[in-house]
């Protein structure tokens, strides 16, 4: 809904190239701060104090380090910010050059900037709820986030132009703390055992700075594909880098519900890594790998098959132009060819993280993954535009990913490589048979919907009884998932 309100009314032209150059800190600050590069150093860090805690240590360690992580962690989100702020022209003619309205682009940036104190504290927050096992609230931050970005366009769109959604975003990252806090300090709130907890805290225990350093790293590197591609299109015409936005934003749809399971069993493998039990971590990332592929590989085959139904559905009306869908449908088929790898990524990074140790191993995978990234984009932007630049990002997570499964045996959890390639070789086959009979079902029907309905159930139909019949053995966790879910929304609808 956010995307189609800025496509509704700033639709894919040179205001909104501005906005989503300064879309990069927002987008930045999740990844580092929310979803994967703080989450890796303090989900292993909140359940190794809770196990302790478990063990009756003295004092409470989990409240040892809130005391000793948080105060720091603040005081450098904001001065980060504030140098973001201060920064913001040299940091746009940075990271698109090319840019026809710098100075829109400068303000949006200052704006969005405050983000990365809210982010950060979202992501603290986050981070010690999934070690506690609880996942509604940091489930539900990104809604509040995008109703305040959705109203903010509407309510200010008029007088403010495209400014309006960089205030959204503002505002939309103080919510995303008020949301998570009632539960955060209802699993701080613990009863204090005298003297004992008052020592605990004096001693409050700092975050291990190298891991921080590795998985900030890793998630900087991950995310600077997104620079990458907008550093190569601000050289396109007008556009380009709002079609790889809108492509990009609908094709990662499947990858992010595949690794949401991997969000839920990340505290589970490090708590087992904490307690010393690698089998059990092992076969948790195994299983994961086999679910998450299923279910990513089942989107990407939708996405090929059905990628111009989906795009005139969600975004052909207002100022998007039927010209806009068919450019960004083009580019979504190419990102979708990177999807498993963008998954796996997810996956096995967790794994390398889980012990709570610092991991160099994942920052060579993606430094690697990023200059395949930049050799082949650089190399086919002049000819190819923007799917290119697609190409580019899909063969960049692709190799890395590669890569960190290479190297899981003896550098993280030891899982056997080799069962978990060839259980993965089923779903891709079914995938690439479910594709190839969806593409032409949905372009039978003239209306987008009617042919969205018949290309996803045609891709839906081929991918399991193929998959089946392989015997993936991701079919019956991922059927069963579906199931659940499907159980949970009929009945909060019709309750």
């Amino acid at each position: 809904m956010r995307d189609q309100s800025l496509a509704r009314l700033f639709g894919a032209g040179r205001d909104t190239d501005a906005f989503l150059v300064a879309w990069t800190v927002p987008e930045f600050a999740a990844t580092l701060l929310i979803e994967d590069g703080l989450a890796f150093a303090l989900v292993p860090a909140f359940s190794l104090a809770l196990s302790r805690r478990a063990q009756g240590a003295p004092g409470d360690p989990v409240r040892s380090l809130v005391a000793g992580t948080l105060p720091r962690l603040a005081l450098a989100f904001t001065a980060v910010g504030a140098l973001l702020a201060l920064a913001a022209p040299q940091c746009v003619a940075a990271l698109a050059p090319g840019l026809p309205d710098p100075a829109l682009a400068v303000d949006c940036t200052r704006i969005t900037a405050t983000c990365v104190l809210s982010f950060g504290l979202a992501g603290y927050c986050s981070a010690a709820l999934r070690a506690h096992r609880r996942f509604l609230a940091p489930a539900a931050i990104y809604l509040p986030y995008n109703i305040g970005i959705i109203t903010a366009m509407y309510a200010l769109g008029g007088a403010w132009g495209v400014r309006s959604a960089a205030f959204g975003v503002a505002a939309g990252g103080c919510l995303m703390v008020v949301v998570q806090l009632p539960s955060l300090l209802g699993r701080l709130r613990r009863r204090r055992t005298g003297r004992a907890d008052a020592r605990a805290a004096a001693a409050a225990q700092p975050l291990d700075v190298p891991l921080l350093a590795t998985v900030l790293l890793f998630a900087l590197g991950r995310q600077s594909q997104v620079l990458i591609e907008r550093f190569l299109a601000s050289g396109l015409p007008a556009g380009a880098i709002s079609h790889l936005n809108y492509a990009q934003k609908v094709a990662q749809i499947p990858m992010t519900l595949s690794t949401m399971l991997c969000t839920v069993t990340f505290p589970a493998v490090a708590r087992a890594l904490a307690d010393g039990d690698t089998e059990r971590a092992r076969d948790r990332v195994e299983r994961d790998l086999a679910l998450a592929g299923c279910l990513v590989l089942l989107g990407t085959a939708a996405i090929v098959a059905c990628a111009p139904q989906l795009i005139e559905l969600l975004f052909q009306r207002g100022a998007f132009t039927a010209r806009d869908t068919a450019a960004t449908a083009g580019v979504m088929r190419v990102y979708a060819l990177g999807l498993l790898g963008q998954t796996l990524t997810g996956v096995l990074v967790r794994s390398y993280f889980s012990a709570g140790r610092a991991s160099w191993y994942p920052v060579a995978a993606m430094a690697a993954g990023i200059v395949a990234t930049i050799w082949i984009g650089a190399w086919t932007v002049g000819s190819r535009g923007t799917t290119g630049i697609a190409a580019a990002n899909a063969a960049g997570i692709t190799l890395t990913a590669a890569l960190l499964l290479a190297g899981m045996r003896r550098r993280s959890v030891p899982i056997r490589t080799g069962p978990v390639l060839r259980e993965l070789c089923r779903p891709l086959g079914a995938a690439v048979v479910a594709a190839l009979a969806g593409g032409p079902a949905a372009g039978l029907p003239s209306d987008p919907l009617a042919g969205l309905a018949a290309g996803g159930t045609t891709v839906a139909v081929v991918f399991v009884l193929l998959g089946r019949a392989l015997g993936a053995q991701g079919f019956a966790p991922a059927l069963r998932s579906v199931r659940t879910l499907s159980r949970r929304l009929a009945h909060a609808v019709l309750r």
